[in-house]
């Protein structure tokens, strides 16, 4: 017994020890250390992890010497920092307002669902099956090829308005929608290969609002597929540019291969005046849906202030390694 509580007892200071290391080098926003960039993804991790190890610790610790006090410190120090990123998803202040139902107009309502469906899953039919049963009235779909686009054929028979750009480099992208568009783009920013959707929204009631679907390219070195490897994404700072200089109101929302806590999506909130709608509603975590414990949130939907939120859903998984996402909005 006492061997296990000696083994337990080192083990506890190394994953702590390495809790502490992971959450002072996520504070580095240099993105020539592309590494520096992916330790900013499983906060809530390290919080979990820093607070078991942190109560281990005192539990098991006999002697409390001055490196005992400065490890307890350090782990403090560490579960203050991830608190301050992840918290506010949990228990801050709903940025996007909650609508009330009884006092809104569904002319002035859109339900938008965003998939990454995974270039290389090829189980169409159940996504198929959760469109239809969640029946959103604007689908953005992305990692989109030729094959992609012909098992989603069917959907054009309900859905009208159609913007559809298949490539092979998983960054394909398909916006289906029942309501009008109008003025459309196809964009392109870091890559001419890496598209984006932009595009006025008409709703029944007349109103208008933006849309602007995107997919930046991973943070992580590829040999495969695009990358900003040692670049700054400059795609997020030119959409919010966009919207600030728009007079309609504005919805961004996409697979961002980002956490919204980010400094690169927090400074992209702020550019565009937008609020995130997941603050003060929990962490929605959209990817690795093969991945129980190594979960984060990667899709987004960023609004101005002349939305509230009527709901927000993560959907069933159906062979991608994300989650769908649904959220309805009431232009107010």
């Amino acid at each position: 017994m006492h061997t296990f509580r000696k083994i337990l007892y080192y083990l506890v200071i190394a994953i702590g020890t390495l809790v502490i290391l992971a959450s002072m080098f996520s504070l580095i926003h240099d993105v020539s250390y592309w590494y520096t960039k992916v330790l900013d993804f499983p906060r809530t991790q390290y919080l979990i992890a820093g607070i078991v190890c942190l109560l281990l610790f005192v539990g098991l610790n006999k002697q409390w010497k001055a490196s005992s006090i400065a490890w307890t410190a350090g782990m403090l120090a560490a579960i203050g920092i991830q608190s301050l990123f992840v918290l506010p998803y949990l228990i801050g202040e709903e940025k996007v307002p909650q609508a009330q139902v009884a006092s809104v107009n569904e002319q002035n309502t859109a339900g938008i669902m965003i998939a990454n469906v995974l270039i290389t899953n090829k189980s169409a039919g159940p996504f198929l099956e959760i469109v239809n049963d969640r029946d959103p009235e604007m689908l953005l779909v992305m990692e989109v090829d030729q094959w992609w686009i012909d098992q989603l054929a069917p959907l054009e028979e309900t859905y009208p308005h159609v913007v559809k750009y298949p490539t092979d480099n998983a960054y394909g992208m398909a916006l289906y929608s029942r309501l009008p568009l109008a003025g459309t783009e196809i964009k392109f920013f870091n890559h001419d290969d890496v598209p984006s959707i932009h595009t006025r929204v008409d709703l029944p009631s007349g109103e208008s609002f933006m849309f602007h679907g995107i997919h930046p390219v991973a943070p992580v070195p590829s040999k495969k597929y695009p990358d900003n490897q040692g670049e700054k994404e400059v795609a997020l700072g030119k959409v919010a540019e966009m919207v600030a200089e728009e007079a309609l109101p504005a919805v961004v929302a996409g697979d961002f291969n980002d956490v919204s806590w980010s400094n690169t999506a927090r400074l992209f909130e702020q550019q565009g005046n937008l609020n995130n709608v997941r603050l003060g509603r929990g962490l929605y975590n959209s990817f690795d849906a093969h991945s129980f414990l190594m979960r984060w949130p990667l899709d987004h939907y960023f609004v101005t202030a002349d939305f509230a939120l009527l709901e927000l859903e993560r959907l069933p998984k159906f062979g991608s390694d994300h989650f769908p996402l649904y959220a309805k909005f009431v232009l107010e």
